[in-house]
């Protein structure tokens, strides 16, 4: 991983290399692919679920009123599409072990 605790798409294509033996190019193109399909359905309005890890949802967000917190003013949010994750159970667990 990197310096700042976060996993990169080369740490992803490095450990392909590692584990699988392909060569760099190949492991960055092969993550590469598998990235773009993911943001493809998920583009196309698709969930996306990757089983022992976790589900990628879309929600549809309504419109409503928020406020400014500076000048308590209120103001229209309008409705919007939110990507959000949920881990799945193992992924809990063993996050839950690591700590």
């Amino acid at each position: 991983m990197s310096e700042a605790g976060t996993l990169t798409r080369a740490d992803l294509a490095e450990k392909v290399h590692d584990s699988l033996g392909l060569s760099r190019a190949d492991s960055a193109q092969l993550v590469e692919s598998v990235l773009a399909h993911l943001c493809d359905a998920l583009s196309d309005g698709e969930n996306v679920k990757i089983s022992g890890f976790g589900s990628f949802v879309l929600r549809d967000k309504g419109e409503r009123i928020g406020r400014n917190p500076k000048t308590g003013v209120e103001v229209p949010i309008a409705p919007r599409r939110v990507l959000t994750f949920r881990a799945s159970q193992s992924m809990r667990e063993t996050i839950a072990q690591a700590s």
